[in-house]
């Protein structure tokens, strides 16, 4: 018995494709994937009230193990119900978004076979419309259909052909920094002179290296991991790992590069790197492209996810911006951002500390290729003038220090008792002198910590899907971090379903107020 609820991931749908990690039970198999290949067909086909016959699916995937089995599986189930199947192979998740508009190919739906960042044995399924991602319930619903697996096959088989998307996705890049560099001397080269450094993780990313950045004159020499490798073997594809950036930070620094870009599996996040192998991720990458924007976009709203610093408000506000931090998730930023479109507030850009971001220019898609992209078109600008793309975040504030912590909940409701230790810990506020909830707020509960050792903030949450309360600190001060998650120790004692074994590890033994 298949538990199809069980596969949802929020707006995609993830499992266990292969054996190899104790206690992680196989659910995705070739045969649930045929499965999942007709609900969404049939999805489609009551969509868009065309026939079976009619419909045009892409199929997409990365470079896990599992991806080509999967792809096969998942086309035999579309062609099964009569539907026809362009198959690209090695691609990205914007990219299969793409083959739905892009003329020419027009598909009615694509469907890119990717987990991300998750370990080798996993894999799962992104799907794509004209009018972009799934929701949610559109999940539920193809996983209904999934359940009741009652489906009007054909004795006619759809048909499937071969396509290389990800050099027509590719080309749009070129021809896009092209036109807005406009450089005076070398157009077909703009970014001829610099040394720009790809690293793919073996992920699906490699393609931006060769298919991009070689055409338009850059000097590639340094870039790592570009041929995809499902064992990722070398590091994680993922900005958000440690190993990772610090492996793409030295890669630039060991050549002498300007510049080096990081791409986590199926492209759908990134991060940079500038000539001193400084990261350019997270807040400092919010910062880099609301710069960006809002020199194009005058007094656009940047939404952001819940994590970002005090800092970042205040660069944004001074650049006459505004700074709208809303619920982790990509899919909530993005939502929120249209929201805000949609009652007249202008909003050009949500992006999430992850690296996901999606602009509105770009059918509000998250992109990685298209957030470095833009990173580039301002550094070839910039070179020309004589100044660096960092010049643009020298005025952002970073905090001294900043952590994370991630509270594991032992108990099988996790949800409710999450939300019972977040509601706790507002009344726990209030008899804080020195402590502030920071309104409005969106996701948990942020507390401005005003004392002189503190001078910082910290966010307490539940995570979207696992049973953890992260808490994110941020002090202006050393020794604020300690000094801010001492006090929160004893607070989380009197919760006995909390593992507090996070904060023995850092030495936070716990202090009285």
């Amino acid at each position: 018995m298949v538990n199809w609820q069980k596969l949802q991931n929020g707006s995609d749908i993830r499992g266990v494709a292969l054996e190899g990690i104790e206690g992680e039970e196989v659910n995705l198999t070739p045969e649930v994937v045929k499965t999942l290949g007709k609900a969404f067909t049939q999805w489609l086909q009551q969509k868009t009230e065309k026939k079976l016959n009619q419909l045009v699916i892409s199929i997409g995937r990365d470079s896990r193990l599992s991806g080509e089995v999967l792809a096969q599986a998942v086309t035999l189930g579309i062609t099964s119900l009569g539907a026809k199947v362009l198959n690209f192979d090695l691609c990205s998740t914007p990219a299969m978004f793409m083959s739905c508009i892009t003329e020419g190919f027009n598909c009615d739906g694509a469907i890119m076979l990717t987990a991300s960042h998750l370990p080798f044995n996993r894999n799962g399924l992104k799907f794509f419309t004209p009018d972009g991602g799934l929701e949610k319930q559109n999940i539920a619903d193809i996983l209904a259909i999934a359940e009741k697996n009652v489906f009007s096959e054909t004795n006619e088989e759809g048909k499937v052909e071969n396509h290389d998307f990800i050099s027509v996705y590719s080309n749009l890049f070129v021809e896009k920094i092209r036109s807005h560099v406009n450089h005076h001397q070398h157009f077909e080269q703009p970014l001829k002179g610099l040394k720009i450094i790809v690293d793919a993780g073996n992920g699906a990313g490699g393609f931006y290296a060769e298919k991009v950045l070689k055409p338009l004159g850059a000097d590639i020499t340094g870039s790592q991991f570009l041929e995809p490798d499902g064992n990722f073997s070398n590091h994680i594809p993922n900005p958000e790992n440690k190993e990772a950036m610090a492996s793409i930070a030295q890669a630039v620094i060991d050549n002498q590069a300007d510049f080096g870009i990081i791409f986590d599996t199926d492209v759908d996040r990134s991060a940079a790197v500038d000539s001193q192998g400084k990261e350019l991720n997270r807040n400092r990458l919010i910062a880099l492209i609301s710069s960006i924007i809002l020199k194009e976009h005058p007094r656009s709203t940047i939404v952001t996810d819940s994590i970002t610093s005090d800092g970042l408000t205040k660069f944004i506000e001074d650049l006459g911006g505004k700074h709208h931090r809303f619920k982790r998730g990509y899919k909530n930023v993005i939502n929120e951002s249209l929201r805000l479109n949609k009652v007249g507030e202008e909003s050009w850009v949500a992006i999430e500390t992850s690296g996901h971001a999606a602009l509105k220019e770009n059918y509000f898609l998250d992109d990685g290729a298209y957030l470095v992209t833009k990173l580039l078109i301002e550094l070839a600008k910039l070179r020309l003038k004589g100044q660096n793309l960092t010049d643009l975040i020298s005025n952002l504030i970073e905090p001294i220090e900043s952590e994370e912590f991630r509270l594991k909940i032992n108990v099988e409701d996790f949800q409710n008792y999450g939300n019972n230790v977040i509601d706790k810990l507002g009344f726990y506020v209030e008899n804080q002198a020195d402590w502030e909830i920071v309104t409005p707020n969106y996701e948990g509960i942020r507390v401005s910590c005003s004392s002189p050792e503190e001078q910082g903030w910290f966010l307490l949450r539940l995570s979207l899907h696992d049973p953890v309360i992260p808490l994110n600190i941020e002090t202006n001060v050393q020794g604020g971090v300690n000094k801010i998650a001492s006090r929160l120790t004893v607070f989380f004692q009197e919760f006995s379903h909390l593992d507090l074994s996070v904060f023995d590890s850092n030495g936070f033994k716990g202090s009285e107020c």
